[in-house]
């Protein structure tokens, strides 16, 4: 008997450092940032473990020196330590850092799966 197809998103470390991950997504109709996902090289980490309910993702990645890993333009809120944040807006005035995720389009599909080599693009 088959399974069913699990959906998820998945985020890959192709590079020789750890990496620490973010993601946003639309979430009851505001934006919703998690984080943080620690990424050991050549390794893969499942960062929305559920049905993706919007076509885009959004991904903020550092390394353990907090050098950015991607050149997003998406403005969204980031905090130090692990955090659940609803909302983009005002990160600074509500005490959070403000980080430039990448937009990642999904197309919609169940299962998708982001690499990143650790050189911004």
């Amino acid at each position: 008997m088959q399974g069913a197809a699990r959906a998820e998103f998945s985020v890959c470390n192709q590079s020789f450092d750890v990496m620490n991950v973010a993601v946003g997504r639309l979430h009851h109709d505001k934006f919703r940032t998690q984080g943080w996902w620690k990424i050991g090289p050549n390794q893969c980490a499942s960062v929305i473990q559920d049905p993706l309910k919007s076509r885009y993702v959004y991904v903020f990645a550092k390394d353990v020196f907090g050098k950015e890993l991607l050149n997003g333009s998406v403005p969204m809120c980031i905090s130090p330590n692990y955090f659940v944040i609803d909302g983009e807006m005002d990160c600074l005035v509500r005490g959070f850092l403000l980080a430039k995720f990448i937009e990642v389009d999904t197309h919609k599909t169940q299962r998708w799966t982001i690499f990143i080599t650790g050189q911004p693009n």
